[in-house]
């Protein structure tokens, strides 16, 4: 009986052992699991917290971009069509929808203008501009007036005595507008480009002097249109702080010797000019100085009176022309012989210097008598830039010695 008593506790015992020895395995097992669930949680998070630092970075670097650069700015074309008018002026252009015309030509031809820019589909034109009043500018205008719609209406600020520049203004009132004088600077956007007004700075008795001289630019090309400004309205317009350097020069006063001057052409460096004027016209425009000083300077020259109407398209970087420059630089009248040095003069034609004592020399100079000549030229000069002479090729000397030469003194500038 003992003997059972034995087996039976250590039977309870092995049981008993095993039942501790189970629990222990069991509790170390959810330990270990729930070791692993925190791990992984932990990992979770870091992971969670990396990709929210990572957005939080491209978030902050979207927030403020690398400067991009400018972009470069894109310009539309700008046509200008200098009209064949005659003896006289006008020039038409067109650029983003808008239509401005400068001058309108005589009365002969204003039908001629009209029916043109209707050519071009024009109905309205937003900037109508005169020079000034006289007849071979301003007939033509009034056409225009009576024709198209007009938005803006710009002119010189003095009063001319004809019954046309009367109809002129009258043409103006019944349209309800009035013709506005802006000062020397004022700029005004016109299509893709603009212009700027240069002269007149102050009203001269003379009506030519009075011109309303633009500086149309679009992009990097430029043309300068000058009405019929002389010699002092180019000088007052070289002594401002305005840019007068342009692609292309409209020619002042049809070509006549009244204006462009050398140092006008160097303020302007024009690639081309381009004279307004009637085939054998009775002024013979243009003057031989005229085209002399174009020659020298080596500028392309388009004329009406050969090439009829001409057109200029600029896209603001280039200019496009309809047709070649003629680059003819004869004067109106063939008789016309000029007061420029000539590049080929007959040897007979040449006039010989007669040598001139030292002692004459400083008399003269002493007394303030030295001018200047050209190198073959029929004329003496007070200054060597007067305008009548390059100035390049000008040799100051003493006044009785141009005299004994057989020089005779320049009206332009004595």
């Amino acid at each position: 009986m003992c003997k059972n008593i034995k087996s039976r506790f250590l039977l309870l015992f092995l049981l008993l052992v095993t039942l501790i020895s189970g629990c222990g395995n069991k509790d170390t097992d959810i330990a270990t699991t729930d070791q692993e669930d925190i791990f992984q949680a932990e990992s979770l998070e870091t992971e969670k917290s990396n990709t929210e630092a990572a957005s939080e970075s491209v978030i902050t670097e979207s927030a403020t971009p690398e400067p991009s650069p400018e972009p470069t700015p894109v310009t539309g074309d700008m046509a200008v069509h200098f009209l064949d008018v005659g003896q006289g002026l006008s020039i038409f252009v067109q650029s983003g929808g808008q239509n401005l015309i400068y001058d309108g030509g005589d009365k002969a031809t204003s039908s001629f203008v009209v029916a043109y820019l209707k050519d071009q589909g024009v109905t309205d034109i937003d900037y109508l501009i005169s020079s000034h009043y006289d007849s071979d500018h301003l007939a033509g205008l009034i056409g225009c007036l009576n024709a198209f719609n007009v938005d803006t209406v710009i002119g010189s600020d003095y009063e001319h005595d004809s019954k046309l520049y009367g109809s002129f203004m009258n043409a103006v009132a019944s349209k309800g507008l009035e013709v506005q004088h802006p000062a020397v600077g004022t700029e005004f956007k016109f299509g893709t480009g603009n212009f700027t007004v240069l002269s007149p700075a102050d009203i001269a008795s003379d009506s030519n002097a009075n011109s309303v001289v633009i500086k149309l630019e679009n992009g990097e090309n430029s043309f300068l249109l000058t009405g019929d400004a002389d010699h002092n309205a180019e000088s007052v317009m070289i002594g401002s702080d305005l840019d007068l350097e342009s692609d292309v020069l409209s020619v002042s006063h049809h070509g006549s010797a009244t204006a462009t001057s050398y140092y006008f052409l160097e303020q302007v460096l024009p690639e081309y000019a381009v004279i307004s004027c009637g085939q054998n016209n009775q002024y013979g425009h243009p003057d031989k100085d005229t085209m002399d000083k174009l020659y020298n300077m080596e500028i392309n020259v388009y004329r009406t009176d050969k090439q009829s109407t001409i057109i200029a398209v600029s896209d603001g970087q280039k200019i496009e022309w309809r047709q070649e420059p003629c680059n003819d630089y004869s004067p109106g009248d063939s008789s016309d012989t000029g007061t420029q040095p000539q590049e080929s003069v007959d040897s007979t034609s040449v006039i010989e210097e007669t040598p001139v004592s030292e002692q004459e020399m400083k008399e003269d100079a002493s007394t303030g008598n030295t001018v200047w000549k050209s190198a073959t030229g029929s004329k003496y000069h007070s200054i060597p830039d007067c305008g009548n002479m390059n100035p390049d090729n000008a040799t100051e000397i003493t006044q009785s010695q141009a005299e004994s030469m057989g020089l005779g003194r320049c009206k332009n500038c004595f």
